[in-house]
């Protein structure tokens, strides 16, 4: 029987009170780091920036699968960027005789690249499918670069790209650096404009605070730039799925030692990428993506999360970030959710909800503010997006609930194994 009688509607409304409040405190502290490390960013814009002394040499490694004719666009904006150093374009296509559209187009593009000064492009074309960490190894092999970017193939980037992301290797105790991803068919249904306001404050806005005290919590597959030689040291990218987070963590297993090591992430360094149009496609993609968090956490690096290797700012971060709000805190929204409709009459369900609704939009739209005034290249595109915030937090919502099924579907049944980035041949030979 629901609490009805004013004693106890009284006592249940107080022990309600505990409930989505303790998830909103947990995020808490997440939040406001962001919005300090926004707000240094945005300060030290002001500072004058140093003329370069060097350039160093590039070898975009893009990882090809049914691209299609859709790879031209991303050799070309790599060809024709606004940069005076050296730039080796390496189109991995990975199963190329089942690909040959692909491989095609990329081919075709060599002639208009290699006869522009300082670049060059080389097609491999790889016949066996391997997968995508197949791919990147595969370009690994063939880059002469003093920085290497893994990027997707159909992606696409702005041509100041390569001069912002290689700029932070000027200190040499940066490794890697996370570029910012948009989504460029933003308008194409609601599904998309979610996506790319989540993009806006995951990515952008997110990572940008993260940046400012050296807690970047992963390097996007579609978009991340190494240091080769540091690459090399550690064997490569390991076979299996979420490769970017699986080289995220490998690489902070040496901050442990060498506590000056950085990874950093660049808004400015921009590219562009294609997301799910309909809703059952992205609650797909998510089904992959959140699954292979707790594959990469849990069933993967649970032995090596130790502030030995990882030295203490890191190892709290992966605690809190990766292992609370993403994997612990989609359970904690979902059961919390159920318990409520549950235990609790009409009235305190829609007062509760309204209050942590309410709390959302105004966290929303000042992490919004904060990144259209600190962060946004393009001011006008994205401005436009801001009434749709009022609808954002339940997108959000759904987002959690459905990382919890993923999270439970990975448990039991292993879904990394039916990854689409690699054969079944390959993820089924991986040691976990």
């Amino acid at each position: 029987m629901r609490l009805m009688d004013t004693t106890k509607h009284g006592s249940g409304l107080n022990l309600a009170l505990k409930f989505f409040p303790f998830a909103i405190i947990l995020e808490l502290p997440l939040y406001l780091l962001v919005l300090i490390g926004i707000i240094r960013y945005t300060l030290a814009k002001t500072r004058p920036v140093l003329w370069r002394e060097k350039y160093p040499s590039v070898s975009c490694t893009i990882t090809c699968y049914s691209e299609g004719r859709d790879v031209i666009k991303t050799i070309l904006s790599l060809a024709y960027q606004e940069y005076p150093g050296f730039i080796q374009i390496i189109p991995v296509i990975d199963g190329a005789l089942q690909n040959a559209n692909t491989l095609s187009a990329a081919l075709s593009c060599i002639q208009e690249v290699n006869k522009l000064p300082n670049r060059r492009l080389q097609v491999i074309p790889k016949w066996q499918r391997g997968g995508r960490v197949s791919s990147l190894n595969t370009g690994l092999m063939f880059a002469t670069g003093e920085i290497i970017m893994a990027l997707d193939g159909d992606t696409s980037f702005d041509n100041d790209m390569i001069q912002n992301a290689t700029q932070h290797f000027d200190d040499p105790n940066v490794i890697g650096v996370a570029g910012c991803l948009r989504v460029r068919n933003r308008d194409k249904s609601l599904t998309t404009i979610f996506q790319n306001i989540e993009y806006m404050l995951s990515i952008a806005a997110g990572k940008t605070g993260l940046s400012e005290f050296d807690v970047v919590n992963n390097i996007s597959g579609a978009f991340g730039v190494f240091r080769t030689s540091f690459i090399r040291i550690t064997g490569g990218w390991d076979a299996g799925t979420a490769e970017d987070l699986d080289m995220t963590l490998r690489i902070k297993q040496h901050f442990g030692r060498h506590s000056r090591l950085r990874i950093v992430f660049d808004p400015m360094a921009i590219g562009h990428t294609d997301v799910p149009v309909t809703f059952k496609d992205f609650i797909k993609q998510r089904w992959r993506w959140d699954g292979d968090l707790f594959y990469i956490f849990i069933r993967k690096y649970r032995y090596n999360i130790r502030p030995k290797l990882l030295g203490w700012k890191n190892f709290f971060f992966i605690l809190y970030s990766g292992l609370i709000q993403q994997i612990l805190m989609p359970f904690i929204i979902t059961f919390y959710t159920v318990a409520l409709f549950i235990l609790f009459d009409t009235g305190v369900i829609v007062g509760l909800l309204m209050f942590i609704y309410c709390v959302y939009l105004i966290a929303l739209l000042i992490l919004f503010i904060f990144y259209i005034i600190g962060i946004s290249e393009r001011i006008s595109q994205d401005i436009k997006y801001l009434p749709f915030l009022l609808l954002y937090p339940f997108f959000a919502f759904i987002t959690r609930v459905n990382s919890a099924f993923a999270i439970i579907q990975e448990i039991f049944i292993g879904t990394h194994y039916d990854s689409a980035m690699a054969p079944w041949w390959v993820l089924r030979k991986t040691k976990f």
